[in-house]
């Protein structure tokens, strides 16, 4: 038979079996935990060693400098300073700084400019409440199709022409205001005419500023000046800027394109710091800067209703911009990239790179030529009332009404006929 120990009885089993569950757990837990920190370990180790890959293969001097020069070449010496990367981190700060100060401008200097020059913005009627209507708006299309039009009637038992009214303030509400607009280009006018300024200060007296094949005399092993790096820090501050501030500014119809042009801007002027092609970045900016001068300088005229006086300031823009982005740029500048490099090194990639941005920028600019032409015929024929880019306010005849309305009672009969421009 066979028998149990006195001591040992049938209910100890479940008090042995819980005891062996715990430490069965606990040992789990610690091999999990060993093995979590053996896998942390190794993509710890394998993200450095590919992070000291990629570092080493971005800064490949092959990439960024013609043969037989390293970067060892370019390290400071007595009397001779060179651009470095690390020094482009101040180009954030500076934005960040850029976007205060351009508040600080619109509101304290724009503001009561156009205060003084009666830059009003237009009465808007509020759409009414209606979510079927909003989720339409949101989610499907902001100008409805006829179709979709018929078919909200019946959901709605609205009319057409109040459906039709009621999408037409809904795009209003979402608008920038003139007075935004007056502020923003009023701020744009500013800094292109000031960077414009310091641009000419920095390159009247450089002997490549007149020969371009100067540009290229003793590259890259080319000392940087004061003036070159504050120039470049303050222009990829402001971009920097336009860039953060592009879902806030007047949304245009050339949307996508700013992208673009803000992107490639920045990418030019970090790579040609980088691979000190600063001489030529300079004068790249300086060229871009003469010609939105005038085209910000004109909207602030049209705003503020000097039509004739801003019609003249774009018709000048008009023959800056051709001549500069479409003549000057392309048969000169890039000319000058483009063939007197190989006349003292072989192509590099750096080479190709810089060349490729510089193509990308005419695009744009061919792009923007189109845009500009249809202005000019509009101003040609009397019908430009702002620019062909921006997301105009739609005019709502019941507002205009309340609006006529106001100034008859405000000002008197004749407010109504000042109100036309009569």
């Amino acid at each position: 038979m066979f028998s149990v120990h006195p001591q040992f009885q049938f209910n100890t089993f479940p008090l042995l079996l819980s005891k062996f569950h715990v430490h069965f757990m606990i040992n789990t837990v610690i091999v999990f935990r060993m093995t979590v920190c053996v896998c942390v370990c190794v993509c710890v180790f394998a993200s450095s060693s590919m992070l000291q890959t990629l570092n080493e293969w971005l800064w490949w001097e092959r990439l960024w400098l013609p043969a037989n020069v390293s970067w060892s070449d370019l390290e400071d010496t007595e009397g001779r300073v060179y651009a470095k990367a690390s020094q482009l981190h101040a180009a954030l700060p500076c934005a960040l700084c850029m976007l205060v100060v351009r508040y600080v401008f619109e509101r304290f200097l724009a503001t009561p400019l156009a205060d003084f020059w009666e830059v009003k913005d237009r009465i808007r009627l509020p759409a009414e409440i209606n979510p079927l209507l909003e989720n339409h708006f949101c989610s499907r299309a902001r100008v409805p199709s006829q179709a979709d039009v018929r078919s909200l009637c019946k959901k709605t038992s609205w009319s057409e022409r109040r459906i039709q009214v009621w999408f037409r303030r809904r795009r209003n509400q979402d608008r920038p205001a003139l007075r935004k607009r007056f502020c923003e280009a009023s701020w744009r006018c500013v800094f292109y005419f000031f960077a414009f300024l310091g641009g000419i200060l920095a390159l009247y007296d450089k002997p490549w500023f007149y020969n371009l094949k100067e540009v290229w005399a003793g590259f890259p092993k080319q000392s940087m000046l004061p003036s070159q790096y504050w120039y470049y820090i303050l222009e990829m501050g402001f971009y920097t800027s336009l860039l953060l501030s592009l879902t806030f500014d007047v949304k245009r119809k050339d949307f996508k394109e700013q992208v673009v042009h803000h992107v490639a801007t920045l990418t030019l002027l970090s790579f040609s710091w980088i691979a000190n092609y600063i001489r030529i970045g300079t004068i790249v900016m300086a060229l871009h800067d003469s010609a939105d001068i005038l085209l910000e300088g004109a909207k602030v005229l049209n705003y503020a209703k000097w039509h004739r006086t801003a019609n003249a300031m774009f018709v000048v823009f008009v023959a800056n911009f051709m001549g500069t982005r479409l003549v000057i740029f392309p048969f000169w500048l890039i000319h000058c990239t483009w063939v007197y490099p190989v006349e003292r090194f072989p192509p590099f990639f750096g080479y190709y790179f810089f060349n490729v941005m510089l193509v990308v920028l005419l695009m744009l600019h061919l792009f923007w030529a189109v845009l500009i032409s249809r202005m000019l015929c509009k101003v040609i024929f009397s019908k430009l009332e702002g620019d062909d880019r921006s997301d105009e306010e739609e005019e709502d005849s019941d507002a205009a009404k309340e609006r006529n309305h106001k100034l008859s009672h405000t000002n008197g009969p004749g407010a109504r006929d000042r109100a036309s421009g009569h």
